[in-house]
């Protein structure tokens, strides 16, 4: 994949190129089909900028990790969420952490941060270990061989347990099939919705449409039970939903009413798990299809983890440096967030182009993370790409930090990419020490961009003890 020259300007305020389309809808029905690959198409044709037809709108998509840059680090107050796929996350998630901005987004980051420092995920991995463990011995009896299952889908189940367990000490083992089966719905009807030139508040009565509310509905249910079985114990405690439920505003001494508590219990469980197993599932994909890399993963596992169904504690997981860079160069090719959307609410200038007020800009990290420009041999998988000594040297060539932006970047960075990537090397490591996971054969794997990135009809793998 090589990345077309920039398009001449005919002045240094030139909008940037319109990538050709035919019909009334220009690039919907690409869109709809393959939104990876009318992304990539955009950046093979036009170069690092290029204008998209939606029907009534012109969205810019960005693919130069410069103006990525510019847009969520260096002038990131100018550029908002209030975009249509935003106002989609909405209908889910309301104004949490994701979604919110100003005053209210300022005080709820404030408020989540300490919950997400060093020493309290620290505190995590030991209820990150033990569900591991669980998963290890769970798969026991699968391990055969031959008998088949979904990676993508226990991974999401796993995870949720995670979610649920460190961010408001619930075990939602039980539930996590009817959230799971919430969130993947939702993410189904948020690429729908932001595809479609209607009104995003219209509904139709389509049974995508039912099959969303009721989805929404169960999901709701869920965690208002949560947050009222903390409400009946008395007891806030020191977990996430405790720190929400204890804060007070500076200024009124008022506390998060439930409906805010919704907001960002929904935020926490839906991004804290979806984000994670995604970034497994693909891990997996990948080394069942790279033996060389695996052996080497396994060596380093197997140094540190005295038999089968052991999980790292917290003191060895800074021994897994080759498991992290495996993490890494994953997520690079399968970024979780794989395109970040803002509004820009000034005239703006970017690489000569203009970028005028209102205009939505699009940051794409699984084109950026493939630029040849800036990766070399982009479309491999070589975790030695993240190894302290080839970092620096990619440093001194003058290669920026949004080079490789899998959580987004800037201030509204993912709050939780620490603790995803903690969760992920503790599941990992259990993984890899007990069983090899093999792909199985006769199965196309196909990526889907939503608001993460999932494998569409997941990963089938089998499993066979070590």
């Amino acid at each position: 994949m090589t990345a077309a020259q920039p398009i001449a300007h005919s002045s240094p305020l030139s909008l940037p190129p319109m990538l050709p389309s035919h019909g009334p809808w220009g690039h919907i029905p690409e869109l709809r089909q393959d939104n990876l690959g009318l992304f990539t198409r955009a950046w093979r044709e036009c170069g690092p900028m290029a204008r998209v037809s939606f029907g009534f709108l012109t969205p810019i998509f960005v693919f130069d990790a410069r103006a990525v840059k510019h847009i969520l680090v260096d002038k990131q107050q100018h550029y908002s969420k209030q975009t249509r796929g935003y106002d989609a996350l909405r209908m889910l998630l309301g104004q949490g952490l994701v979604t919110s901005e100003g005053a209210l987004w300022k005080r709820q980051r404030r408020i989540a941060q300490p919950a997400f420092h060093k020493d309290r995920i620290a505190k995590m991995v030991d209820t990150m270990r033990i569900a591991s463990c669980d998963l290890v011995e769970r798969w026991a009896p699968w391990a055969d061989g031959q008998t088949e299952i979904d990676a993508a889908e226990e991974m999401m189940r796993i995870t949720l347990r995670m979610a649920g367990e460190t961010l408001c000490g619930v075990d939602m083992s039980d539930e996590s099939s009817e959230f799971g089966r919430g969130v993947a719905v939702m993410l189904k009807f948020f690429r729908k919705k932001i595809s479609t030139p209607l009104p995003l508040h219209w509904k139709l009565p389509t049974a995508q449409q039912r099959r969303s509310d009721q989805a929404l509905e169960a999901m709701d249910r869920i965690v208002h039970e949560i947050i009222d079985e903390r409400f009946r114990s008395g007891v806030h405690g020191d977990d996430l939903l405790g720190m929400f439920m204890s804060a007070r505003d500076a200024e009124t001494g008022e506390s998060m009413d439930r409906t805010q508590l919704r907001d960002e219990l929904m935020t926490m469980l839906s991004a804290g798990h979806e984000t994670t197993a995604n970034a497994m599932a693909w891990t997996l994909y990948l080394l069942s299809k790279h033996p060389a890399v695996l052996r080497q993963l396994e060596q380093e596992v197997d140094a540190l983890l005295d038999r089968p169904g052991d999980a790292p504690t917290l003191d060895q997981l800074k021994s897994l440096t080759y498991a992290d860079q495996v993490l890494s160069e994953s997520m690079r090719l399968f970024p979780p967030v794989w395109a970040v959307a803002r509004r820009a609410e000034i005239d703006d200038e970017i690489l000569g182009y203009s970028i005028p007020k209102d205009s939505y800009t699009v940051m794409c990290s699984w084109v950026v993370h493939r630029d040849p420009d800036l990766w070399e041999n982009p479309e491999g998988f070589d975790p030695d790409r993240f190894s302290p000594e080839r970092l620096a040297a990619a440093k001194r060539r003058g290669r920026i930090r949004t080079a490789y932006f899998p959580f987004a970047a800037g201030p509204r960075k993912c709050i939780g990419d620490a603790f995803a990537r903690t969760e992920a090397l503790v599941l990992l490591a259990a993984i890899v020490r007990a069983y090899r996971v093999e792909l199985c054969p006769h199965q196309k794997i196909v990526p889907e961009g939503s608001v993460t990135l999932r494998p569409r009809d997941g990963v089938r793998v089998t499993l066979r003890r070590r």
